[in-house]
């Protein structure tokens, strides 16, 4: 049977190092009619990251003209003042290419994606082995002030809460066993 990805989009959601943007990639290697969102961020560009690749970057000020102007179809204020979105576009471009999107977004906007696409959306939560290891992760990183640390920490505690909303978890213990399991849900998924 050959995969039906038009309109179908499969969102990754976990707190933050658990794992998801490894996932991700791993699928997006694995399969060809899948296609990535980039989501729209305030938050400064990281180093090795790509203008339009891994993100498209703007001011807040200009992010709240595209909210105003109902450009996303989910959004957030993640910390004060660092906002993050989908923007309406990305969907459409991916859809007119005859693909599946897939996403790599915080647990609220998975939320909301869920409630607006209803069965056209398999959401999949990443959850760590245990916050323990998480928050190792999270510092190994080496990627945050300690001002910083500490909001992520406060909000993976807060995230890890929202496990039961999605379609399907992951716990992403053994990355080759969480490979597997993503690839056997998103197969799943696009075939039916």
């Amino acid at each position: 049977m050959s995969p039906n990805p038009k309109g179908k989009m499969i969102v990754f959601t976990a707190p933050s190092g658990a794992g998801k943007t490894t996932l991700v990639r791993h699928i997006l290697g694995t399969y060809g009619f899948l296609d990535f969102s980039v989501s729209a961020t305030t938050r400064a560009k990281r180093q090795r990251e790509q203008e339009g690749v891994d993100y498209y970057f703007m001011s807040v000020e200009e992010f709240k003209q595209k909210v105003a102007a109902r450009e996303f179809i989910e959004w957030e204020e993640v910390y004060q003042e660092q906002y993050y979105g989908t923007l309406k576009t990305e969907v459409e471009r991916i859809w007119e290419s005859g693909k599946a999107i897939i996403f790599d977004i915080d647990v609220r906007g998975a939320t909301s994606i869920k409630e607006i696409y209803g069965d056209q959306c398999l959401t999949i939560f990443i959850k760590p082995p245990s916050i323990d290891i998480l928050i190792e992760r999270l510092k190994a990183r080496n990627t945050e002030s300690p001002e910083s640390l500490v909001k992520r920490i406060d909000s993976v505690k807060r995230e890890i809460t929202f496990e039961n909303r999605f379609d399907a978890t992951i716990v992403n213990d053994l990355l080759e066993v969480s490979k597997k399991e993503a690839e056997m849900l998103v197969e799943n998924f696009i075939n039916h």
